[in-house]
């Protein structure tokens, strides 16, 4: 309404200076007067229409929230809303026909002095697998999976796992509600070095965190109807804060929990106090973008980048072969999981070292590309294999790689450039945090494109794409003084 009021007045106002000065009412005027009133008109005019364009740009936009049915069948008159714990199980007999199927392995010799160049070298894949079956205790792992509460609920149809951790109590320390989402190929079980940082912590600030499972990863429900997004995803996490009580609250994701929680804030940005990601993402279209890639290495004041900026963006290579041609390299998956997940996805479903080596190449790849050098992949720098293989065992026990591989293609099968979402500004508060071996990296004078409301943007000191797995400490402490931040102002 306001804005409809701001075109009136514009044109009006515009208006009848012009007819004034056509019927030559001011001839009492001389030529210079009237022409002044004519150019004064026209300025206050003008600035109207540049206030009218400027409320548009600051107001909170959203995304509809929308409703759906994932559950099997049809869906029924009501809903059951209960919340029941869960905890993570197991039996001799899954553990052998795991032994069994390891067992029964057969491998492929590496090319020589190829290191992960054609993806996960079978010759260390041999050293992953004797872990796995000879040192590695799933009984122990589980126990610590079972460290943090875990319930389910069902939404939407599904029943979607999460794990809710509460700080104890501490005199005059404020609690504040926190949703990490994790990505592929992922899990819950990225968080459990971050927990104790965010909800023991000694600081003013301490966090009660609700970590969901995405449906169809791990152990949330996979949805049995087609359309699943993270439009969806952002719906049935929202309802899932709201059954838990909570009004309004602080997300945090990298990968797909970028992208999920980057449509709650759209969403309901009434109910987000806050967003922290730890991947970035940009429309890479237009002549701003355009104007900066050509330019910005040699000017780089001129279109906002800094020193940091350039030298991730350009490299030692330039920007092509950095940010196009590596992409190319190291998005194979993507297209696959995009079109056909169900093909690729019947044999890692049925092979374990199969899907430990599709799943392990990202972690060696994505925690830094120089890995790929490397007969081992550099896995062992950042994580322990018993971490790496807790995190296979998730989706090898629940059979969940293929429903985890068709969240690509909801969300890829139509053109994504027409997707709302990418047509919709963030106006929450927003911390950005840029690690230096992200797959890729974003400036902040790219990010406001989108992201309207920076209240911080940090260069990272290390790590890459698994952020709270690989730089627990680095990314809580970042986290901690963004809300910081947000809770002062």
């Amino acid at each position: 309404m306001v804005e409809t009021w701001f075109v009136i007045l514009t044109i009006f106002f515009f208006r009848v200076v012009c007819v004034l000065y056509s019927r030559q009412s001011l001839s009492s005027l001389d030529p210079t007067q009237q022409q002044q009133l004519l150019v004064a008109g026209s300025s206050v005019a003008v600035l109207l229409t540049c206030y009218y364009w400027v409320y548009q740009g600051t107001k909170t936009k959203r995304i509809p929230i929308g409703d759906g049915w994932w559950g099997a069948g049809e869906k029924p008159q009501s809903e059951d809303e209960k919340v029941f714990p869960f905890q993570v199980q197991t039996s001799d007999e899954e553990i052998q026909d795991l032994y069994d199927r390891i067992d029964r392995t057969r491998y492929t010799e590496p090319l020589e002095d190829t290191g992960f160049q054609y993806g996960f070298n079978s010759t260390y894949l041999k050293k992953v697998v004797s872990h796995w079956r000879h040192q590695f205790n799933w009984k122990k792992q589980i126990a610590i999976l079972n460290k943090y509460p875990q319930f389910k609920t069902n939404i939407e149809g599904l029943d979607v796992h999460f794990i809710h951790v509460r700080p104890p109590h501490r005199e005059g320390q404020r609690v504040l509600p926190l949703m990490l989402v994790h990505g592929w190929p992922g899990s819950v079980y990225e968080f459990y070095r971050i927990l104790p940082l965010l909800t023991n912590s000694l600081d003013s600030l301490a966090f009660e965190v609700i970590c969901p499972s995405i449906p169809g990863y791990g152990f949330s429900e996979a949805p049995h109807k087609q359309g699943f997004d993270t439009l969806a995803a952002a719906r049935v996490f929202h309802k899932l804060m709201e059954r838990l009580g909570f009004s309004d609250y602080y997300l945090q994701g990298g990968d797909w929990g970028a992208i999920i929680t980057t449509n709650m804030a759209q969403m309901k940005p009434e109910c987000v106090k806050g967003l922290h990601l730890n991947m970035l993402t940009n429309n890479m279209r237009g002549f701003g973008v355009l104007f900066s890639i050509l330019i910005g290495r040699y000017l780089p004041w001129l279109v906002g980048f800094t020193r940091e900026d350039v030298r991730r963006l350009f490299g030692s290579v330039g920007f092509m072969e950095k940010n196009i041609y590596e992409i190319i390299r190291e998005t194979g998956y993507l297209h696959i999981q995009g079109t056909k997940p169900d093909s690729a996805g019947c044999g890692v479903n049925d092979s374990p070292v199969g899907l430990a080596a599709y799943i392990l190449e990202k972690f060696s790849t994505w925690t830094d590309f120089n890995n790929r050098d490397l007969e081992d992949g550099g896995l062992e720098r950042k994580f322990t294999l018993d971490d790496l293989l807790t995190n296979i065992m998730i989706y090898w026990t629940t059979g969940s790689i293929v429903s985890s591989m068709r969240f690509y293609k909801e969300n890829l099968k139509t053109n994504i450039d027409n997707r709302l979402d990418n047509h919709t500004g963030v106006y929450v508060p927003t911390g950005l945090a840029a690690f230096p071996n992200e797959v890729r990296h974003v400036p902040q004078s790219w990010a406001r494109d989108r992201f309207r409301n920076i209240y911080s943007y940090s260069y990272m000191p290390r790590g890459g794409h698994f952020a709270a797995f690989e730089e627990p400490q680095l990314l809580a402490d970042d986290l901690l003084q963004f809300v910081k931040k947000v809770e002062k102002l």
